[in-house]
């Protein structure tokens, strides 16, 4: 079984050739940068699995990806990085890529992964592909402080002014400030409207 690790951070690469060394069926190479790994796939002999880290000097994301899977010696190219996102890894393994390899994997897991790629396997760790992606902040809430999103949610509840004062450990003219505040933001008039505009636009 012949593996490439390409990857441009030096301990990651060595750390991952010296946990596969192990096994004495597997044949490791190295490149630090998509150039070299190209010059390695085309010059070596045929490797059952090539490791491509997402980032590293030379790369173009899913292009070189696809690149990588398209030279001449019908090797299985899997990607491995620190930052992609788990639509990317969607889109990698639509391409064909023989997997995806989160770097927050533990060593013993990582290289598990490796092994099971090089068999023929196509990997994806299930947490990774199931994990919600960060929302993106909402534009309208964007312009409002912690506190007065706050306030903005009991009013959209129906609390009075009391009520939200009592859930948020403040006092009744504070909360009247605060409100005063949002009507300006949100372009409303009152308590009504500022529930209306929120509530459209999805921020509760």
């Amino acid at each position: 079984m012949r593996v490439l690790i390409a990857d441009d951070h030096d301990l990651l690469r060595d750390t991952l050739i010296a946990f596969l060394s192990a096994d004495n069926d597997m044949e490791l190479g190295s490149a630090s940068n998509f150039e070299e790994a190209k010059r390695r796939i085309c010059e070596d002999a045929h490797y059952d699995l090539v490791l491509l880290d997402y980032k590293m000097p030379g790369m173009k994301g899913l292009e070189s990806l696809s690149e990588a899977i398209g030279l001449e010696g019908g090797q299985r190219v899997a990607l491995i990085s620190g930052q992609a996102t788990r639509d990317i890894a969607e889109e990698a393994l639509g391409l064909g890529a023989a997997g995806f390899v989160p770097k927050t994997l533990p060593a013993k897991s990582l290289v598990n992964a490796v092994k099971f790629m090089a068999m023929g396997e196509q990997y994806a760790p299930i947490d990774f592909m199931k994990a919600q992606e960060e929302e993106e902040p909402h534009a309208m809430a964007e312009q409002l402080t912690k506190r007065e999103q706050e306030v903005l949610k009991g009013l959209t509840e129906g609390k009075s002014n009391k009520a939200i004062a009592r859930d948020l450990d403040l006092t009744e003219p504070t909360i009247k400030l605060h409100m005063k505040t949002l009507f300006r933001k949100l372009e409303v008039n009152n308590r009504t409207q500022a529930a209306i505009v929120a509530r459209d636009a999805g921020i509760f």
